[in-house]
C-alpha cells in the first residue's frame, strides 16, 4: 500500500491523471455510486444516469464543451491496475464575467482510503483551476462527513455558509392552525423592503453563482404583476403578521432546481411565524404538486421548519479555497 506524501507534488504522482470523457464516465459513475449512495437522493441518481448515457456520445463536441455543461468534463482520476478508483470533477459557472469552478464528486474506493487520494485529487483540482486563473474556486461537503472537511479545511478551504435542503407532502387536508396572535395573508406591497432585506440575508449573493437565486419577480409594481399574470402566473406569495408587524414572508417560484419555496425571516421574527407560513403553503399548493421543497440556512428555524411537516435531506457546507 502506497501512501501519499502530504507535501507531494499532486501533478507528478503515476496514478494520477486527467479525466479522459470519451471512456471515463461510466466508471467514474460506477465509483461515485458505489462512495456516496447509502446518501445520494434522486437528483444524484438521476445525475449518475446522465453520466453513463452521455459515455458513450461525447465523441465529435466534447472538446468544445469542457466550459459549456455541468455535467464534469474536466477533472482527475487515480488509476491502479487499470481501474479508476479515485475521482474529482470541476465543474464550471459563470457569474457576470467572473468565472468560477465548483470542485465536486471527490471520491476514494472504500478499499483505497486512507491513502491519500482524495487529499491529492483535490489538491490537483485547486492547482488546474488556478492555472486557468479562474476567479474562485468552491466545494460542499455534507456536515455528517468531517474527515472531509477536515481535509478540505488543511487544503485552505474555509466555511462560507450551511444549508439544509428540506421536502415534505403537500396535503389538501392539512389542518392550518396558526400559533396564536399570528395572522397569515397574501403578499403585501408594503413588506417587500423587509421581504427583500431578509431574503438577501438568506439567499446571499455569494452563493447565487450556482442556484441561480433572482427574486426581482416578487417586486410590487405593474410591470412584474402582468408578468407574473401572463407569464408565470404560479408564483405565490404570502406573509405572517404578528401584532400588525411582518415576522416572516414566503413565496413559490418554481425554477427548475429542487428548491421552489423560498423563505423570508429575520433575526427577531417570531420562528412559528415560518412554521404558519409553511403549513399553509402545503395545503394551498396541493392542487398543482404532491410535494414542496425549501433549502434555507442550519441554524434557529431548522425546529420552526421541521414543526410545518418538513424533513431534512442533508445540510452541505459550502467551502471556498482562499488565494
Amino acid at each position: 500500500m502506497t501512501i501519499i506524501p502530504i507535501a507531494a507534488s499532486a501533478q507528478t504522482h503515476p496514478n494520477l491523471r486527467p479525466l479522459n470523457v470519451l471512456r471515463d464516465l461510466s466508471p467514474v459513475a460506477d465509483l461515485i455510486e458505489t462512495c456516496f449512495s447509502s446518501t445520494m437522493d434522486q437528483e444524484g441518481r438521476q445525475y449518475l444516469q446522465e453520466m453513463r448515457r452521455s459515455g458513450n456520445s461525447f465523441a465529435r463536441w466534447a472538446s468544445r464543451a469542457v466550459e459549456t455543461t455541468s455535467l464534469p468534463l474536466t477533472g482527475y482520476v487515480w488509476e491502479e491496475n487499470g481501474k479508476i478508483v479515485g475521482n474529482v470533477s470541476l465543474i464550471p459557472f459563470r457569474s457576470g464575467k467572473k468565472r468560477i469552478y465548483l470542485i465536486a464528486n471527490v471520491a476514494a474506493h472504500p478499499d483505497y482510503r486512507r491513502r491519500g487520494i482524495a487529499w491529492a485529487l483535490t489538491r490537483r483540482a485547486v492547482e488546474h483551476a488556478r492555472e486557468k486563473n479562474v476567479g474562485e474556486i468552491w466545494l460542499h461537503v455534507r456536515d455528517d462527513n468531517p474527515g472531509a472537511f477536515d481535509l478540505y479545511r488543511k487544503l485552505g478551504f474555509i466555511e462560507r455558509a450551511r444549508r439544509t435542503s428540506w421536502q415534505a407532502r403537500a396535503e389538501s387536508g392539512l389542518p392550518v392552525q396558526a400559533a396564536s396572535g399570528i395572522v397569515v395573508a397574501g403578499g403585501s406591497p408594503a413588506d417587500w423592503r423587509a421581504q427583500q432585506a431578509w431574503l438577501s440575508m438568506r439567499y446571499p449573493d455569494i452563493l447565487s453563482w450556482h442556484r441561480g437565486w433572482s427574486f426581482h419577480l416578487l417586486r410590487p409594481g405593474v410591470w412584474n404583476w402582468l408578468h407574473r399574470f401572463f407569464a408565470v402566473s404560479n408564483i405565490r406569495q404570502w406573509t405572517a403578521l404578528k401584532g400588525g408587524e411582518l415576522q416572516a414572508a414566503l413565496a413559490w417560484m418554481p425554477n427548475g432546481n429542487d428548491e421552489s419555496l423560498f423563505a423570508a425571516a429575520g433575526e427577531e421574527s417570531d420562528p412559528q411565524a415560518l412554521t404558519a407560513l409553511l403549513l399553509r403553503a402545503r395545503r394551498d399548493l396541493s392542487r398543482f404538486y404532491s410535494s414542496v421543497a425549501l433549502e434555507f440556512p442550519s441554524g434557529r428555524f431548522d425546529d420552526a421548519i421541521r414543526a410545518a411537516g418538513f424533513n431534512p435531506l442533508r445540510t452541505l457546507i459550502w467551502m471556498q479555497a482562499t488565494s
